[in-house]
């Protein structure tokens, strides 16, 4: 029997089942994703509240003067999050004024927050649709980090080993860091597909050797800057940078473009080709996707090489748009991040573009927050936790809110393969 929701089923038993489940679904999803957030917010503020000796004090005798305590929680609470509003967005009047002005220093402070947050959000986006990819075909990638390193690798090597024109080198650094990812990635799927091996332990195991494995090529002399002891390569040359969008020092690049695509390659993958009905029918149920005559095999290894193959894209945005050369760390957490991104954006493409620009106002604005008010950076990694925590556990926002189960009955698991 054709699922009702496979390309080849007849239009009209697709629309009699779309209608009556995806409105639902795509309701309860989101209203749960945006109270897990304002929740978030509701809980920081209490850690912002209680973590300050002045407020503190106010609440020490607060059953004398309560509107004290009230105020004071209050305006320490309003500053920190205007400002970390203020270091991720700007202000959109004195953007309006600057376009007006027609003054280039001017339109840069202007547009410099935005600009910031979108950098920071563009390898979040690839890393997080790496993630979400693989949780649709009902697996469980924990190993974007190591294939953000060999992507990174890979394009870092391309980018600073060859010179070549720009419209040949730039295009072979990007699928360099493509393939480099692909190829990390494959190992995993490999190994789930003929021997059965959880691609959580092998994914884990992969970003040690990864990132250990990128240690040692800084320290070889392919890699390593001419007289240079520390572990630091070469400069990637012109030719292979991400050319930027805008001038001065806006660090905005067209890598945000290529991210922007991918998603909507990934959307078009999922949602209208015969591979993306294959990944999520094996994602729902392995067992009915093997009776239909799906190599599940096949698919497990196709979804682990996309998958890594979209986290290599990551790594090659950083060498080539962001830092231009190679050293420890140069990841910085994306990989792991992907997963709280492809959780809070229900594995859906566009959800994760959305949750990247979120988790990339957070990081772009938290040092904003810091220097105006004194709220150290930290308190951004607990929201980021605490919002996962809430999308993680519908149940308990929805007894919050007091919401009853009927009205989300029908959301599908974001990977029901995993215990398979």
């Amino acid at each position: 029997m054709t699922p009702p929701d496979s390309p080849s089923a007849p239009a009209e038993r697709r629309g009699m089942l779309l209608p009556s489940l995806l409105p639902s679904t795509a309701r309860s999803a989101i209203l749960v994703t945006f109270l897990a957030f304002i929740t978030a917010l509701a809980v920081g503020a209490l850690v912002i509240i209680f973590s300050d000796p002045d407020v503190l004090h106010a609440w020490s005798y607060f059953t004398a003067r309560p509107s004290d305590a009230l105020a004071a929680s209050w305006h320490e609470v309003a500053n920190a999050y205007s400002a970390l509003l203020s270091g991720s967005i700007g202000s959109p009047k004195e953007m309006v004024l600057a376009l007006g002005s027609g003054d280039g220093p001017r339109i840069t402070q202007a547009f410099y927050p935005l600009s910031e947050t979108i950098v920071a959000a563009t390898p979040l986006m690839f890393t997080g649709l790496a993630v979400a990819l693989s949780f649709r075909a009902g697996l469980f990638n924990i190993g974007g980090e190591g294939q953000l390193f060999i992507g990174g690798i890979a394009a870092g090597y391309v980018g600073f080993a060859w010179n070549l024109p720009v419209w040949i080198h730039l295009p072979l650094a990007i699928l360099a860091g493509f393939v480099g990812g692909a190829l990390w990635g494959f190992v995993p799927g490999f190994l789930k597909a003929r021997t059965g091996a959880h691609e959580v332990i092998t994914t884990i195991m992969m970003n040690y050797v990864a990132i250990n494995l990128a240690l040692y090529f800084l320290t070889s002399s392919a890699f390593r800057r001419p007289g240079r002891t520390d572990p630091i390569s070469r400069e990637v040359l012109g030719s292979a940078k991400l050319p930027h969008l805008a001038g001065g020092t806006l660090r905005l690049h067209t890598g945000i473009l290529l991210a922007l695509a991918v998603a909507w390659g990934v959307w078009w993958l999922l949602k209208r080709s015969t591979i993306g009905f294959k990944l999520r029918t094996v994602g729902a149920n392995p067992a009915a996707a093997r009776t239909a005559g799906i190599d599940i095999n096949r698919v497990y290894i196709l979804a682990m090489v996309l998958s890594g193959g979209l986290a290599g894209l990551g790594g090659a945005n950083q060498v080539l748009g962001v830092q231009y050369s190679l050293a420890p760390g140069f990841s910085a957490g994306l990989g792991f991040d992907a997963i709280t991104l492809a959780l809070l954006g229900r594995a859906n493409p566009w959800g994760v573009v959305a949750a990247a620009f979120l988790f990339g106002m957070l990081r772009a604005g938290a040092v904003q927050m810091q220097a105006a008010t004194g709220t150290p950076v930290d308190m951004v990694v607990v929201i980021q936790s605490l919002i996962i925590i809430f999308v993680a556990a519908p149940a308990l926002v929805r007894a919050i809110y007091r919401i009853k189960l009927k009205d989300v009955t029908g959301a599908a698991p974001v990977a029901g393969g995993w215990a398979g």
